[in-house]
């Protein structure tokens, strides 16, 4: 009898709610220790810094070792103990070496989690969105609930709130079903070589072209919504908007996942995006980009999805893993990383609404590059 998912989801659950209380609070907390803007600034970049590099390696180690489980216990243990280490320090500098190595765990416990949920999905025959789901509404509960815990016993305790959701991760994880490997053996070479494979690449060069905006809005959408008037507690209400109907899209995959080809997917989604960014952009106030934020769910949900499991169309089965964190690396540590870079600048020279101008052309460029690596690729298919 094979073991239940349940735990597999649960994982999720916790792993995505911790998550949410570093995402959303984190700069509070530094702003708790007296750090500068520009430490701040700093000192937010270092995660996708950081996982640029970690998601590929412990990717490939999943792939080396043939267990994608162990190595997310072992990256989400390792994650809980430097986090201790972390927040017991209040120099800018030790703070800076600490979360380098605090996020060189915690990043890739995210691609792992879902390159396991894709692998235990494609091997039991049911819908990879049901399973991943439940990493969306343990965003959105903890988006919900981490402010209250946090007002109630303050912003200083922030790691024994996170402490608790990512433990409670790390049970889930030891407990939940590993995927079945490849029999093939693994090779730093052939996983080097995938950085030469054509067809993967100008795949991530679109994803980029649309995973920038998206990112841009993960780090300017609180901005934009008290520069139209909005107050913070819209803030948390935008993101639970976004991440409900986003488990939304999850869950109902099983029904409009498997109609059309994957690319065709990408590229709606990525016409969704163009549409979203075009809305926000002509917002005249908060509470329409309340009404917009349904099209997360739709954007990102279908996008990510779909993304998600056609790189292991690309890459050998023996490097599922490295394939499917290499990815998760582009979409939110190389993403993550420029578009708060520059869209910083580019707010310090303009404005936030101007911002979402940019990222509807960036978009438009997305969308058109996803209809060319469609044909391509599809012609390459019938080839």
């Amino acid at each position: 009898m094979r073991p239940s998912i349940w735990k597999l989801k649960g994982m999720l659950f916790f792993f995505h709610a911790s998550m949410t209380i570093m995402i959303s609070y984190l700069p509070i907390y530094f702003q708790y220790l007296g750090l500068t803007g520009g430490e701040i600034g700093i000192l937010l970049a270092v995660g996708p810094a950081a996982s640029i590099a970690a998601q590929p390696f412990w990717g490939f180690m999943s792939d080396k070792w043939k267990t994608v489980k162990k190595i997310l216990v072992l990256c989400l243990t390792g994650a809980l103990a430097v986090g201790f280490v972390l927040f017991q320090m209040e120099h800018f500098f030790f703070i800076l070496l600490a979360l380098f190595f605090f996020f060189s765990f915690l990043s890739p416990g995210g691609g792992l989690g879902d390159s396991l949920a894709q692998k235990t999905a494609a091997e039991r025959s049911i819908s990879f969105g049901s399973i991943r789901m439940w990493g969306s509404l343990g965003f959105g509960s903890a988006s919900l609930l981490g402010g209250y815990i946090l007002d109630w016993i303050g912003i200083q305790h922030i790691y024994a709130v996170f402490a608790v959701f990512l433990a409670t991760a790390v049970v889930f994880a030891a407990l939940a079903p590993d995927s079945r490997p490849s029999k093939n053996p693994v090779h730093l070479s052939g996983a080097l070589a995938l950085l030469k494979e054509k067809k993967l690449l100008l795949f991530l060069l679109c994803v980029v072209m649309v995973s920038l905006t998206h990112r841009m809005n993960d780090s300017f959408i609180g901005l934009y919504i008290v520069e139209l008037g909005g107050s913070e507690s819209l803030i948390g209400a935008a993101w639970f908007i976004g991440v409900f109907t986003e488990a939304l899209v999850f869950a109902t995959s099983i029904y409009w996942a498997g109609r059309f080809h994957p690319l065709t997917f990408i590229s709606a989604a990525a016409f969704l995006y163009v549409i979203r960014w075009a809305l926000f952009s002509a917002a005249d106030g908060p509470g329409f980009l309340l009404f917009v934020q349904v099209t997360h769910g739709l954007a990102f949900g279908i996008f990510y999805l779909t993304a998600f499991q056609f790189v292991s169309r690309l890459v050998p089965k023996e490097l599922e893993s490295t394939g499917h964190l290499l990815f998760i690396s582009v979409f939110f540590g190389i993403s993550g990383m420029t578009g708060a870079a520059f869209g910083g600048f580019f707010i310090d020279l303009f404005n936030v609404r101007n911002l979402y101008f940019l990222m509807t052309a960036i978009a438009c460029l997305g969308f058109a590059g996803s209809l060319v690596y469609r044909r391509m690729y599809i012609n390459g298919e019938k080839a």
